[in-house]
């Protein structure tokens, strides 16, 4: 049976084609460029000050005490759109985990490490995988943050889809990767950034990749897909107040605000407690 909207939505892309790529030249030629931020992008701290009689407990009870984080990805990981590290997604996701007591409970140490930059694709970050040298120790939690520039890059969902397996598959052999996170691919038609009508465009490509996202991360174990609704933090944050969507986003339009680093950190870890606290099969 013919599918009339999917017809109608082909059609209208075609008429709306020479727009579209008038405005993407124009995104590129105008958007404001961001560095990314200065700051540690790895390191190690104590989880309890009691470490030696902590450490005799743990072993004793076959816990590991170690947490190793690894946060992989583009330039959203990376934290573009904030000033420093301390200010980005890592830099407000690891103290916000030093603040979980069940972490607390399972582990006496924190390493953690950031391999993210701008600019990166799915296919990009897969061959960093291969590139990286094989960690001494397996890695518990990886998080991915990937998407944004395959949607722009305009990249099949076939090979979007292959590249998330084999980034899967890689994690899990080399890294030996104890829990996988990916997050959503961000609300792309909402970024002030991108016009109307490029931005309904690139919002349903972007849609559809990470309905492709989603559905891998349910098909592996061990692997689990965040969404990050983005929208509903801001209205919590403001309690019902009318709010301004630019308040997501930085400067350029494009990447989240260090507001929005801030909720992300937080829903991150608190799934990282929870698929660390699921008793694996």
């Amino acid at each position: 049976m013919i599918n009339s909207n999917k017809i109608a939505t082909v059609a209208r892309d075609v008429l709306l084609a020479p727009v579209y790529l008038y405005q993407g030249r124009r995104i590129k030629r105008d958007t404001i460029r961001l560095p990314e931020p200065h700051g540690e992008r790895h390191g190690h701290l104590q989880l309890n000050q009691a470490i030696n009689t902590l450490s005799a407990n743990t072993q004793k009870d076959g816990v590991r005490k170690m947490l190793n984080i690894m946060v992989v990805g583009d330039s959203a990981a990376a934290g573009v759109g904030s000033q420093t590290q301390q200010e980005a997604l890592v830099g407000k996701l690891i103290p916000t985990l030093q603040q979980q007591s069940a972490i607390h409970t399972q582990f006496d140490e924190l390493t953690w490490s950031l391999q993210a930059t701008t600019g990166h694709t799915s296919f990009d970050i897969l061959r960093r995988l291969y590139i990286l040298p094989t960690p001494s120790q397996a890695v518990d939690v990886m998080v991915l943050s990937v998407g944004v520039n395959d949607t722009t890059a305009n990249v099949s969902a076939r090979k979007w889809q292959q590249q998330i397996e084999d980034i899967i598959a890689i994690a899990q052999r080399k890294f030996g990767v104890r829990e996988l996170i990916f997050s959503s691919l961000p609300p792309m038609a909402q970024m002030p950034a991108i016009p109307t009508p490029l931005n309904n465009f690139i919002g349903a490509k972007a849609s559809t990749l990470d309905s492709i996202l989603q559905q891998v991360c349910t098909e592996h174990d061990s692997v689990t897909y965040m969404e990050t609704d983005f929208p509903r933090m801001i209205e919590e944050h403001f309690n019902g107040k009318p709010i301004d969507i630019a308040v997501m986003f930085a400067s350029d339009g494009f990447h989240p605000s260090s507001l929005m680093y801030g909720y992300w950190a937080q829903q991150l870890s608190e799934l990282i407690v929870q698929v660390l606290d699921t008793p694996t099969a």
